[in-house]
């Protein structure tokens, strides 16, 4: 799964400055994308996508 693949599966859930912890979950699951990746892409943009409603701390 590349950057551009991810990019295009955040718009496609029309995802541009935040994502929910329970979004990053289905995705990880859906496309068998690891949560440590969701993360570092999210990170990596600029600006960042903040990872909203984390109730196990998978995110930071």
């Amino acid at each position: 799964m590349t950057t551009d693949d991810l990019a295009i599966i955040f718009k496609e859930y029309a995802i541009e400055n935040e994502i929910t912890c329970m979004q990053a979950f289905e995705i990880s699951e859906k496309y068998d994308i690891s949560k440590k990746a969701i993360a570092r892409y999210c990170n990596s943009r600029d600006p960042r996508v903040k990872i909203r409603g984390c109730q196990l701390g998978c995110f930071k």
